[in-house]
């Protein structure tokens, strides 16, 4: 059965002076679905996702986020309509508590601090940060602060999260906890597009998979099938490797 669509991402482009980071680019997304977005360095990855979240605006296109075009409003609004995102650095805010930092996300469904520190408990609860709730935001681990990243992202209460590189850095074993962790938050009705360079957590994490290379999309499908596409063995190991392994 079809879902309803949640995302439609419709010939988008970006070009920086010279450089055309992205080329007509156009996906879209079903509701409930984990959507990763691969693509070697210099892709055009990060900017494809800057677009969708309104720090980038397009050059060309449309983004449409349940039916209405999201393409050219400001990051904020674009928040408050259901999409939240997630940072590659994560940088919390120094002299606030766990909870404190979580409720700055809160913030943008609700003016009322208690209603917003309840919100913030839940999500630090839900992320097995509770333990920790009163230490300062600095005091935590680099894995820690990645998921007081999400935390942030899922108090503002999306319909449709952007995750960019959720395991750079990580253990193993933290690897597999925030994978866990990511699958909890899709069970929560939550859609997932992300964005990580580790091929091992996309494999096991993403409904499908979309590739970009120069740009360009050059694959779109389960995760198995798209990997081994000759453009996408190009795209990461050159045309050698390519005609070696088709």
């Amino acid at each position: 059965m079809t879902r309803p669509r949640i995302l439609e991402v419709e010939g988008i482009s970006k070009r920086f002076g010279g450089v055309q980071a992205v080329s007509t680019l156009s996906f879209h997304m079903e509701e409930g679905e984990i959507l990763g977005l691969l693509g070697p360095n210099g892709a055009g990855k990060t900017t494809a996702f800057n677009m969708i979240a309104g720090a980038i605006r397009t050059d060309t296109g449309a983004i449409r986020f349940r039916g209405e075009n999201i393409a050219g409003r400001r990051p904020w609004d674009i928040c408050r309509m259901g999409i939240a995102r997630t940072f590659q650095l994560s940088k919390p805010f120094g002299g606030l508590s766990v909870v404190e930092n979580v409720m700055v996300g809160a913030f943008v469904r609700t003016a009322s601090g208690h209603e917003a520190r309840a919100e913030a408990e839940k999500v630090v609860d839900f992320l097995g940060l509770g333990p920790r709730a009163a230490t300062d935001a600095e005091d935590l681990t680099a894995f820690d602060r990645r998921k007081l990243e999400l935390g942030r992202a899922l108090a503002t209460r999306p319909r449709l999260l952007l995750m960019d590189e959720v395991v750079a850095g990580a253990t193993p074993t933290e690897a597999q906890e925030m994978v866990a962790l990511v699958r909890r938050v899709r069970d929560l009705g939550i859609t997932i597009l992300i964005v990580e360079h580790v091929m091992k957590v996309i494999m096991g994490l993403s409904d499908r998979v979309i590739v970009l290379d120069y740009g360009k999309l050059i694959a779109d499908g389960p995760p198995r099938e798209v990997v081994n596409q000759p453009d996408v063995l190009k795209a990461y190991f050159g045309e050698r490797y390519a005609q070696a392994h088709t």
